[in-house]
């Protein structure tokens, strides 16, 4: 199963087609007869959104990578178009009515730590990864489109602003770069929850300071996460990526070496089997997709050198079933507290 994760999630994205883009364009603007641009004109607010659902925290104001956004009302159907946008929605009392799909699972009921946020309720699934389907996100009749663990391009978001108000990725990050609390922010501040966000926030900083305190030791320990999906190619997730700031904010040093192997604004630093020595760090963090994965890696003759394997200081976590690495590959505050609860034990087991 292919779960989305290696190595650059951009590259994945595959965008919709410019003739179609402006299809699609003249559709949703006959459809929803109009739209707002990415400042502030008249609400878009689908009329199922309820009459009189403003709130004292509105307008707001919302800057990200394409300008601002301000949003007059408060948004009551709203569209995640980022890969992991729709936890913090969740977790601020709203359910998406749209979302995409990012480990080819539905991204409802399944997962642990949102399965009772979402209940019987399921978002239409708008498209995968950074390939959106416009025609189904405007029949949504969205009153807002967030997108802020995303790869979203101008022309994707000059489309969608012409129907609704759309919250792009932070502007001061690079796509799929930005700390989970900045992205959190912005998705409470575009609802008008900020003061429900700061205590999301506070809670997840003290569960990680809790983690840290209960164990010091990590902190002079360098850690290092890495995958394979194939035979021979190894992948190891620089700082900027979630996994590696989840293990960074349970205490540990990261590699800087990493970073450096790593091309301009990939997620990682891909390597062959003759470059594995650059994992031989304090801790090593395998997520993988299979045991077969598993075998195949430990099996590799360069890798059954390295001292992080023969001292057993290696550790091989699942992204699903239990869904640890997808936990720690979202990072948000709702999978953060699973992923903290889960994985501490493991790491308490290495010697």
């Amino acid at each position: 199963m292919s779960t989305g994760t290696r190595p650059v999630l951009a590259r994945f994205a595959r965008y919709v087609p410019r003739a179609a883009v402006a299809a699609v364009a003249a559709l949703t603007l006959t459809a929803c007869g109009g739209g707002t641009d990415n400042t502030a004109s008249e609400s878009g607010t689908s009329a199922s959104a309820g009459a009189g659902a403003e709130s004292a925290a509105f307008p707001v104001t919302v800057e990200h990578k394409y300008g601002s956004t301000t949003i007059e009302k408060e948004p009551k159907r709203v569209v995640t178009l980022g890969l992991s946008d729709q936890d913090a929605v969740l977790a601020l009392g709203i359910k998406p009515v749209g979302a995409v799909d990012w480990f080819k699972e539905q991204p409802y009921g399944k997962w642990p730590w949102t399965k009772d946020k979402w209940g019987s309720d399921a978002p239409e699934i708008v498209g995968e990864r950074d390939e959106y389907n416009m025609e189904k996100i405007a029949a949504l009749k969205p009153d807002l489109v967030i997108a802020e663990y995303s790869g979203m391009k101008k022309e994707q978001y000059d489309t969608l602003s012409k129907f609704t108000k759309v919250v792009a990725q932070p502007k001061d990050y690079a796509d799929y770069a930005a700390p989970w609390q900045v992205m959190t922010r912005q998705i409470g501040k575009a609802l008008g929850k900020e003061t429900e966000t700061e205590k999301l926030i506070t809670d997840i900083d003290a569960q990680f300071k809790a983690a840290r305190e209960a164990h010091p030791e990590w902190a002079a320990l360098t850690l290092a996460v890495a995958d394979s999906f194939e035979a021979g190619k190894y992948s190891a997730f620089t700082k900027t990526d979630p996994k590696a700031i989840f293990f960074s904010e349970l205490g540990f040093k990261l590699k800087p070496e990493i970073d450096t192997l790593a091309k301009p604004g990939w997620n990682v630093a891909e390597l062959s089997a003759e470059k594995l020595n650059v994992l031989d760090v304090d801790r090593l963090v395998w997520v993988t997709s299979s045991t077969e994965a598993n075998d195949r890696i430990k099996a590799e003759p360069l890798y059954k050198k390295l001292k992080v394997h023969t001292e057993k200081r290696d550790l091989f976590v699942p992204y699903q079933d239990p869904d640890i690495g997808a936990a720690f590959s979202f990072n948000t505050v709702l999978s953060i507290p699973y992923a903290i609860e889960e994985i501490e034990p493991l790491l308490t087991a290495i010697k």
